[in-house]
């Protein structure tokens, strides 16, 4: 029985999508432009979402999966010269940077802001917009190397996760009962 039981789980293993982030529990973001939110999961699970702004126009927050490269603590705002932790400073308190469209992770990222107003809107040059409280929280639980995926779509986070990897599927209630 147990050798048929692992014959079985061998050929339903396909049913596990295999990408760059095998090992279900490493944390991975997901941000939905269409619905201006971001998902932190984690464990295999999402832990929670998050209200965001994006790009002004669809085309300025760039759409694929990318890592986190940087991380700073009340990021300088090299445009205008606006020291970090100044409350003109645009990127707020903390910035997650991510190598999209071939950068470093200075260019594009998850950070704060000084407006609470643009939060839900399509507003930023490009990157991806939190509240100063949510951006810390989430920088707490993200080391660099984290996976971010950027879409525009009209499925739920669990479908998207499921989709990069960082959900599992779900079995069948024909299989759920050989893993009990």
């Amino acid at each position: 029985m147990l050798s048929n039981l692992i014959v079985f789980i061998f050929l339903i293993s396909p049913l596990w999508p295999l990408g760059e982030n095998p090992i279900v529990g490493d944390p991975f973001l997901i941000v939905n432009k269409k619905t201006n939110e971001l998902a932190y999961i984690n464990e295999g699970q999402i832990q929670k979402i998050y209200k965001i702004a994006t790009g002004k126009e669809d085309d300025l927050t760039p759409v694929g999966k990318f890592t986190i490269t940087v991380k700073a603590v009340n990021p300088y705002y090299r445009k205008k010269n606006i020291p970090g932790g100044s409350k003109e400073n645009p990127l707020g308190t903390r910035w997650i940077g991510f190598d999209a469209e071939n950068t470093d992770g200075r260019t594009y990222g998850v950070h704060g802001n000084n407006n609470v107003d643009s939060i839900g809107r399509y507003i930023t040059q490009g990157c991806v917009r939190m509240y100063n409280e949510e951006v810390e929280e989430l920088y707490a639980h993200v080391p660099i190397g984290t996976q971010i995926a950027i879409v525009s779509s009209d499925l739920s986070f669990k479908k998207l996760g499921q989709a990069y990897g960082a959900i599992p599927q779900d079995l069948p209630n024909s299989l759920k009962y050989f893993l009990q």
